[in-house]
């Protein structure tokens, strides 16, 4: 008996292109640092993102029924939420046992990223047989993942101080982004299915807001 196709889905926020330029800048600068004795423990290589691979994800939905497309594309086109100004914060090893990845975190000053989090999950729920996962969403930008070796050790914790301090850039959320990811040997690449827009939020217009739109400065 066949297996039912499936496809891989998640729902994501893209920085703005430079944005995307400026974190693999600081990638390559931070794993250059770095020696073999200031990596997570185990780790034996470091595979750089290209910038247009970066995003940050709200809702990793993992392999679902294809037939169940057109259902997350229309909860996603239909989004009704806002956006608000995202800054990047400092460096951080994930997971923090035993490394996997290299990121940078991801804050907002109003709390509109959760919000916009739990907004997409309960869109993606209503459309789908799908639940969010259990564990505290940490807003987050991948950079670099981590080749292993085969380990018996439990792992060390990350030296942070092997780490160059993180780019003060801000920008703003315009859209979210439903992609279907391919897996493949050398890395997935990532294929977008459809937008949603998100709607201006008060911080963007309020006294305190830093008026920023799409381009770099600081949170």
């Amino acid at each position: 008996m066949s297996r039912a196709p499936t496809a891989r889905l998640f729902v994501a926020i893209d920085p703005p292109a430079p944005i995307r330029h400026e974190l693999a800048a600081w990638a390559r600068l931070a794993v250059a640092g770095m020696r073999g004795g200031e990596r997570p423990d185990g780790a034996r290589s470091v595979r750089l993102l290209e910038p247009e691979t970066m995003h940050l994800t709200l809702c990793f939905l993992g392999s679902r029924p294809v037939e169940e497309l057109a259902g997350v594309v229309a909860a996603v086109e239909g989004l009704a939420a806002s956006g608000g100004q995202l800054a990047l914060g400092a460096p951080l090893w994930l997971p923090p046992r035993r490394p996997r990845t290299l990121a940078l975190t991801v804050h907002d000053r109003h709390g509109e990223l959760a919000q916009l989090h739990d907004a997409v999950a309960r869109a993606v729920s209503s459309a789908i047989d799908w639940q969010p996962e259990r564990r505290r969403f940490r807003a987050h930008i991948t950079v670099a993942r981590l080749g292993r070796e085969r380990s018996r050790g439990r792992g060390s914790s990350p030296a942070q101080r092997a780490l160059p301090p993180s780019p003060q850039l801000s920008f703003t959320a315009r859209e979210v982004v439903l992609y279907r990811s391919w897996l493949a040997p050398g890395g997935a690449s990532y294929e977008a299915l459809a937008a949603g827009s998100l709607e201006a939020s008060s911080s963007e217009s309020s006294p305190d807001g830093d008026g920023l739109d799409s381009g770099l400065g600081a949170p």
